[in-house]
Order: C-alpha cells, then sequence, then structure tokens
C-alpha cells in the first residue's frame, strides 16, 4: 500500500489511463488490453490493503482478486470513468464488496459445520495502524459512517485501501485537500471508536 503521500503513479502514465478509460467508455474494445498493465500495480496494491495480515493459505488471493475486479469493472455496460482516480475509487468499493461477500460466504459454511473445516478470520489493520478487525464488522462501521457521513466513509475508501493521496481523494471528491485531511482524522477517529465499542 502506497504511503498517504506517495503518488501511485506519475502523471504521463494516470493521463494515459484516463485516456484509456475513456476510449473503453466510448466502446473502444481494444484499449482494455493497454490500461492492464497501465493500472495493475495501483489495483495489486489496493488488494493487498485487504489482505494485509491475512493467513498465507486464505482461499482468496490478491492476485484473483485484481482480476476478477478488472473484468466486472471493464464489462459493466454502464461504465462511466471519468479518470483513473475515479476508476480506483469504485476498484477499491468493488474490492471490498468481494471480500465481504467471501467472508459471509465463510462464514455460513462454519455455521453450516461443512466438514468441521477451520476458517480463519478475515482480518486487516485499521487505519490508525494501532489493532486489527474483522472485515465484516469493517463494512458494517464503513456502513454506520456512511449514514452519519457518507464522505468520511467516501475518503477511509479512497485513502485507505484504494491508496490515493490526500490531493487525489480530493480530486475524486471535488473538495480541497486540507478539507480531505480534516474529515480523515474525524473519520479514522471514528471509525476507531465504533470498531472498540463493537469488540467490547
Amino acid at each position: 500500500m502506497a504511503a498517504a503521500n506517495e503518488p501511485l503513479q506519475g502523471p504521463q502514465e494516470s493521463n494515459e489511463a484516463t485516456r484509456l478509460l475513456l476510449r473503453i467508455r466510448e466502446g473502444d474494445v481494444a484499449a482494455v488490453d493497454q490500461l492492464l498493465p497501465l493500472v495493475y500495480e495501483q489495483l495489486r496494491r489496493i488488494a493487498g490493503g485487504y489482505f494485509r495480515d491475512q493467513p498465507a493459505d486464505h482461499t482468496l488471493q490478491p492476485t484473483a482478486l485484481v482480476h476478477e475486479v478488472f473484468l466486472k469493472m471493464i464489462h459493466r455496460s454502464e461504465a462511466s470513468w471519468n479518470n483513473r482516480n475515479h476508476f480506483l475509487a469504485v476498484a477499491a468499493q468493488a474490492m471490498r464488496q468481494i471480500l465481504t461477500d467471501h467472508a459471509r460466504g465463510k462464514r455460513r459454511d462454519k455455521r453450516g459445520g461443512k466438514g468441521g473445516e477451520r476458517v480463519p478470520l478475515e482480518r486487516l489493520a485499521t487505519p490508525s495502524g494501532e489493532s486489527e478487525l474483522d472485515i465484516l464488522q469493517l463494512e458494517n462501521a464503513l456502513n454506520q459512517l456512511a449514514e452519519v457521513d457518507s464522505r468520511q466513509a467516501k475518503i477511509i475508501e479512497l485513502w485507505f485501501f484504494a491508496g490515493l493521496t490526500a490531493e487525489e481523494t480530493a480530486s475524486v471528491l471535488d473538495v480541497s485537500d486540507r478539507t480531505i485531511r480534516r474529515e480523515w482524522r474525524h473519520a479514522r477517529a471514528w471509525l476507531n471508536q465504533a470498531m472498540s465499542s463493537e469488540q467490547a
């Protein structure tokens, strides 16, 4: 995962990715093959953020997640990516949804006692880096935060999971980077408080 002040891609590559996304939006199928090499590392970093502290034998792997999300997004009939940052933001949301569904399925299997298999909890570090949390608890907390402040929930997703910088997050949400940094602190505090309360 990139640090919060480290851009994921240089301006030239970012502009090329945006140009290809616009071509794909207009129906240019050939642009898909050109796009993957330009966004693969960023998608891999996003997946890596979700898989932090996962056991090595996790049944869903980051590379598979990247490919599944990329294919789903590219073949969406309503795809309307404005630019590379918008694409990565939606990718982070799609990965979160796939992993949440995967975790729910694992829990259902565990409750059903299929073969008595041991199912590891889906875990990742919190934005503060101070503790770990269950991905289903994270999903619940982010959904609660979205009801209170949808922009703060989006900031957590874009900055922490998508690995966008404050400036890139501000561009996606059309606000100043100062606003993003201020609301990031509030959102992180809210999330950690919600997680502490739920775990207690």
